[in-house]
């Protein structure tokens, strides 16, 4: 089993050039790869492999004009365009669209860290050819910074290790080889039942509430909107003709705004994994979750942007992987099991139920219990009775 770990760096001013200039490697290698690839089906060639790219590469940085790549590493160059042949490979298979080109203003930074050369200490981590030079004392500017010691192991087998720029700081991803649990869980199974409400209510009556009705939350949104004015009257106070003129100003309150956005972000990741975690430090034998329509929930024009709060997917997401970490059965009921409109008492469904109602009144057998708690219930006997 692989798990990913990720890590911000803390990289001091030089060295924060470097990864800059690193990710602008892998974003040329990566159009270079995927232009090659367009003008060769244009002229009705055959695909090439991402070998054959490399060896076309290998000898454009021959050329003078070229020469500055070969200040970086050459794995950086060889992934990128090996993720742009995949890309490529990927549309004709119909799985994804078209790849795009890569822009320097709207692209993520990120490269890739060759596996065998990366290296890491209980407080750093060695990348690859940051400095040309083999100076001892020099050596040391490829030793960046963790900013949490003794994350990661540093006696095992790494993958994929990937450095990415979020807007405001620097992340490490690498996935680590670990064993994986023989403990099978044997506690009663539950359902989970998410919503607006409440962000999940479970069938052994645990409740967990919107952290977005906080005080907390709900000052930080006020003061988000109070900065997002701000910045919109500062560009229209700067407009000049049809163009906007973005000042020193505007920079710093848009990066105001962005801290905001990752404070808000982070507040919310952070009580879904406390969540799940929780939810799975019961043991339970399986777990249930439907599979909500967000994309159509999303249409609703009065209720997107709760849906967009609660995070719905990434709650789902983290769900699904922690449960195959801990061995419990992950199950996934059908969008259209009534599970909210079905009576878990004698099995009635009531059609004209609407989301008002937050109540659940059974006509046939006058069963009253709460909505968001029996669709619980329901989720978890969809999966005794299948």
């Amino acid at each position: 089993m692989i798990k990913t770990i990720k890590v911000m760096l803390l990289p001091n001013n030089k060295q924060k050039t470097k990864l800059f200039e690193c990710a602008g490697i892998a974003r040329f290698a990566y159009n270079w790869a995927l232009g090659y690839e367009k003008a060769n089906y244009e002229a009705g060639k055959p695909f090439l492999s991402h070998y054959e790219l490399r060896r076309i590469f290998t000898k454009l940085k021959t050329q003078p004009e070229y020469a500055w790549l070969n200040d970086y590493s050459n794995n950086i160059t060889k992934q990128a365009i090996k993720d742009a042949c995949t890309a490529y490979q990927n549309f004709f298979k119909g799985i994804t669209r078209f790849p795009k080109f890569k822009s320097r203003k709207k692209s993520r930074p990120s490269f890739y860290a060759d596996t065998f050369k990366i290296s890491f200490t209980s407080t750093h981590v060695k990348l690859e050819k940051l400095t040309t030079s083999r100076k001892k004392n020099k050596q040391k500017f490829n030793l960046v910074k963790l900013a949490e010691s003794d994350r990661i192991p540093i006696d095992a087998k790494y993958s994929n290790p990937r450095i990415t720029f979020d807007g405001l700081n620097w992340w490490i991803s690498v996935g680590i080889d670990c064993e994986e649990s023989q403990e099978k869980p044997d506690s009663q199974g539950i359902g989970i039942d998410i919503g607006i409400k409440d962000l999940a209510i479970c069938s052994d009556t645990n409740v967990y509430p919107n952290i977005n009705k906080t005080v907390k939350v709900r000052k930080l949104k006020k003061k988000k909107r109070r900065l997002q004015r701000r910045v919109s009257k500062k560009y229209s106070k700067n407009k000049k003709g049809e163009r906007y003129c973005k000042t020193r100003n505007i920079v710093k309150s848009e990066r105001k705004l962005l801290k905001l956005n990752h404070r808000l972000t982070n507040i919310r990741h952070s009580y879904l994994h406390s969540v799940t975690s929780e939810i799975i430090s019961r043991k339970p034998r399986f777990i249930v979750l439907e599979d909500l329509n967000v994309q159509g929930m999303m249409k609703n024009r009065h209720l997107s942007r709760a849906v967009q709060e609660q995070c719905f997917y990434e709650f789902y997401r983290q769900m699904e992987y922690k449960c195959r970490w801990h061995n419990i059965e992950f199950v996934t009921a059908d969008r259209f099991y009534p599970s909210s409109k079905m009576c878990s008492c004698c099995g009635n469904i009531k059609k004209d139920l609407k989301l008002s109602d937050r109540v659940y009144h059974c006509s046939v057998c006058g069963f009253t219990i709460d909505r968001d708690y029996q669709a619980s219930v329901n989720l978890m006997n969809y999966r005794l009775t299948a």
